[in-house]
């Protein structure tokens, strides 16, 4: 299904360019380069639809379709819970994950202790 789409949709695409290519547009004379009209409304005089701009709505409203369905197909087929990490192969040069190791730290008895470190600790003299 996905396919379909995709194939009308670049079908689709390449008749919208050529369709509004093919029209010449409304104010092509010396005038319409400066800003002159044929009348004062806002996209110049409304004539009669004529077959390429029927077909440039038509192809329109067709590639925004397509465009939406190909957007809902494609975010419906996103959510698998997989990511280009997990399925990326292990590197042998990292080290493998274990657990850490507990570290014994011998503690001094009474006889083992120094006796030149003082009771209060010394201030420094600037």
């Amino acid at each position: 299904m996905y396919i379909l789409v995709w194939i009308v949709h670049i079908i689709v695409c390449l008749f919208l360019i050529i369709v509004v290519l093919l029209q010449s547009g409304k104010a092509a004379d010396l005038a319409g380069a400066f800003g002159g009209m044929g009348s004062q409304t806002a996209f110049g005089p409304r004539g009669s639809a004529t077959l390429l701009s029927k077909a440039t709505t038509i192809s329109a409203i067709l590639f925004m379709v397509t465009s939406l369905s190909l957007s809902i197909l494609a975010t419906r087929s996103a959510g698998l819970g997989t990511t280009v990490l997990e399925s990326a192969p292990a590197k042998s040069g990292a080290p493998p994950k274990t657990a850490p190791v507990p570290v014994r730290i011998p503690v001094p008895t009474g006889s083992q202790v120094p006796q030149s470190i003082p009771a209060q600790p010394t201030p420094v003299k600037k």
